[in-house]
């Protein structure tokens, strides 16, 4: 039975008395996105820019270790980055500042985040500009983006390549030179990008590369190769460009719901204002056709909303006076009133495009792994590449130029471009692709762990139930009126909102009962609660806990228990007076969502801390097995033993969920569900629709098989230039177009999640 209330739903007081929307979950802090200048981040920011800093795995000790020192988060705006080789180079340039406790690069976002204990802004510019990147600045003077600077170099190189091929054809000697003028005219550019990368403490990148094995085949004849390598690798990097915007399209796309200004009422004026300036309370404007700035209720008779950009829904929503529409949403049919119920940086895109970032300190395994393996293949290959060029000669007597060639092609295979992007780029695309079903999953290590579930556990009231309870009969053990039965229960409840009490007093005041003031309102933890009315001692109990029941009155229980419904006991100074039923309804999408899990291979229980009785009628409904009669403490160590047998996942929505939602494998919250819960949860709907949850699961076993796909994709093909290279079969040129190729390929792999709709 209930754990601390009687009506025996499994929620204590306090949690439904903090239910809020996930637009308002605890702690919900700010997304700052600066643009032109370093953005010391406030108070309410400070959490997520040490979040995001932190290391995998370490996240609160990197924050109180940030508090602790005093450190300072400011933010920029990144240009220039193709892959998260490029976050890397960033971010150790960064680190070598003064004063800068710790930097990160959100690639997805392309947004440089740093912890400093004093003002670090003009150094961490340079240090930026010094390693080739830039600072995006609204400002139309600046000098052209580094994609702009590439399109001309690489019109410039293949228009030379071109004419050198045809000149080569009348004047050997004169298209052999013009050969060298294209390889030095492009070499320089990635020559000091090396440089500029070297000097900021990243050595190992692929303008390095390039850099060694273009100015090796020049220095050996291999005039024409040379040129046509540069050119292949200008190309490979508009490909790498081109394909890391589309996969960040699903957050840029996010970040477009969202107006810029909005239109506030004030004192019968309209008035155009940043988002910023509004504050819980105002009343806003929406035209027909716009979008929400941020998350509001309804102030209007009735409208429709267009919500598929945030919820999955493809059908228009119709709204009435008074219920919560998230940022997004569009308006369809006419202009409506709202108020703003959302502060500054915290409504629904704000929530998700703040879970999008710091999903980038919750790295999957798979790609922690490949971030490490990665950081010693080059260098590992260069030494190859060397060992290849001197020891065939030096000691086998073979001849110094196709071996030294040979080594310069190995050079190119080096680059780890594509092994690096394969996995951030599926998983940042899953993620993306999850928001907009409805879903939002923190992180590439919960959609790991989300693709491996085998079985799911779901508390029951307000997670498979809709959580609004009707109380459907009054048992009367005596004489006493069911009017006053309902009267002093109600006076008990009085001041309670979570579902059954919110149902017990509303059915008083429908019957225009007068309901009595109660004092001294006390939680039983595990039996019910008690108050002093009138005078007298009342208590509603569970009837597990209700001393002195008759035989005939425990059988009227059981009989209610028996069709679904939950009781509670009313005593008064140690006599029962009667017992109230309450029934709550299933979900309307319940049993299709536990019949679409089960077509996944995955397993549903209920644990419920409700009687046996009424938990095995609604199991009965649903065809699943059930657990009952748990307290929160039961409900973790029924988790424990489950997720010890095979991977589980915890589904719930109160207070009293959170220690088990923390136990499982995967914690999923409600989106309406309280903020404790809200924060234990590795992933939450954003709709209060159980049918989420197969798309959900679906969409994580897609990000899986993808991500070995490119894995295989990216790694294959080394292989496979690694063999064909020392057999002589391939040369500089189809070394650099597979790797820019395999960069494009993986990336282009990873978008299909963004295409397919559950």
């Amino acid at each position: 039975m209930h754990q601390h209330h009687a009506c025996g739903c499994g929620k204590p007081r306090a949690s439904h008395a903090a239910a809020k929307p996930l637009c308002q979950v605890r702690q919900a802090r700010p997304l700052s996105l600066s643009i032109h200048a370093a953005t010391p981040v406030t108070a309410d920011t400070a959490g997520c820019c040490c979040d995001s800093n932190s290391s995998p795995g370490n996240d609160a000790d990197a924050t109180e270790e940030s508090d602790r020192r005093g450190s300072r988060p400011f933010s920029w705006q990144v240009s220039g980055m193709d892959c998260p080789g490029c976050a890397r180079t960033i971010e150790t340039a960064v680190r070598q500042v003064k004063g800068v406790t710790d930097a990160r690069v959100l690639f997805s976002s392309e947004k440089l985040v740093v912890n400093a204990d004093q003002d670090v802004q003009n150094a961490v510019e340079q240090a930026v500009k010094k390693a080739g990147f830039q600072l995006a600045t609204p400002s139309a003077t600046l000098p052209a983006s580094p994609g702009w600077q590439q399109n001309r170099l690489l019109i410039l190189l293949a228009l030379l390549v071109l004419s050198s091929s045809i000149l080569s054809q009348f004047a050997p000697a004169w298209g052999d030179r013009l050969f060298v003028l294209t390889t030095l005219a492009g070499l320089v550019p990635v020559a000091r990008g090396a440089w500029q990368r070297i000097r900021s403490g990243s050595p190992f990148t692929i303008e390095t590369l390039m850099t060694l094995a273009s100015a090796g085949a020049l220095i050996i004849g291999a005039h024409a190769e040379a040129a046509m390598v540069l050119v292949l690798f200008q190309l490979g990097e508009q490909l790498e460009s081109y394909a890391a915007s589309r996969a960040r399209s699903g957050v840029t796309s996010l970040m477009a719901l969202r107006p810029e200004s909005a239109i506030r009422l004030e004192q019968g004026k309209r008035l155009e204002v940043p988002l910023a300036a509004l504050q819980p309370g105002d009343v806003i404007e929406v035209a027909a056709g716009s979008r929400l700035p941020v998350d509001g209720r309804l102030m209007s008779t009735l409208a429709s909303f267009d919500e598929s950009a945030l919820t999955g829904e493809s059908l228009p929503v119709t709204r009435a006076s008074g219920e919560k529409i998230l940022a997004g949403a569009t308006s369809v049919d006419r202009l409506v009133m709202l108020e703003v119920v959302s502060k500054p940086g915290e409504s629904a895109i704000d929530r998700i495009l703040q879970l999008i970032e710091e999903a980038e300190t919750h790295r999957a395994p798979v790609e922690r792994f490949i971030d490490q393996f990665s950081r010693i293949y080059t260098p590992l290959v260069m030494l190859l590449s060397l060992l290849v060029m001197v020891v065939p000669p030096l000691f086998f007597a073979g001849d110094w130029q196709p071996w030294i060639y040979k080594g310069l092609t190995l050079l190119l295979i080096g680059c780890p471009c594509a092994l690096v992007i394969s996995t951030p780029a599926a998983i940042t695309s899953g993620l993306a692709a999850a928001a907009r079903q409805g879903a939002l999953i923190k992180g590439g290590a919960a959609l790991e762990r989300l693709s491996s579930l085998r079985r799911m556990a779901f508390d029951k009231t307000g997670t498979l139930t809709l959580g609004k309870p009707q109380l459907t009969q009054i048992l009367r053990f005596g004489k006493t009126a069911e009017s006053e039965i309902l009267a002093l229960s109600a006076a008990a409840e009085q001041g309670a909102t979570h579902p059954l009490a919110s149902a017990i007093v509303s059915a008083a005041q429908a019957r225009d009962l007068v309901i009595p003031d109660a004092q001294d309102q006390q939680v039983q933890a595990g039996r019910g609660i008690s108050a002093q009315v009138s005078g007298q001692q009342i208590q509603l109990l569970t009837p597990g806990h209700t001393p002195g029941l008759t035989p005939q009155q425990n059988a009227q229980i059981a009989q209610q228990e028996a069709e679904g419904e939950t009781l509670v006991v009313l005593m008064r100074d140690g006599e029962a007076l009667g017992a109230l039923a309450l029934r709550d309804q299933l979900r309307d999408d319940a049993v299709a969502a536990l019949k679409a899990l089960k077509k996944l291979g995955i397993e549903s229980l209920m644990l419920t801390g409700d009687n046996p009785r009424a938990a095995a009628a609604i199991a009965r409904q649903l065809d699943i097995d059930y657990r009952a009669s748990l307290l929160p403490a039961d409900k973790v160590a029924a988790i424990r033993e489950l997720s010890q047998q095979q991977p589980l996942a915890m589904v719930g929505d109160g207070i009293n969920d959170a220690p088990a939602m923390k136990a499982a494998t995967l914690g999923i919250a409600m989106g309406s569900g309280t903020d404790v819960a809200l924060e234990a949860a590795d992933a939450a709907l954003t709709r209060n629709q159980l049918s989420n949850l197969a798309p959900m699961i679906a969409l994580a076993r897609r990000t899986r098989r993808i991500i070995r796909q490119n894995i295989g994709i990216a790694l294959g093909l080394k292989a496979i230039f690694l063999v064909t290279t020392l057999m002589g079969l391939t040369g500089l040129w189809l070394a650099v177009l597979a790797d820019s190729g395999a960069t494009a390929l993986v990336t282009a792999n990873a978008l299909r999640l963004l295409r397919r709709r559950a």
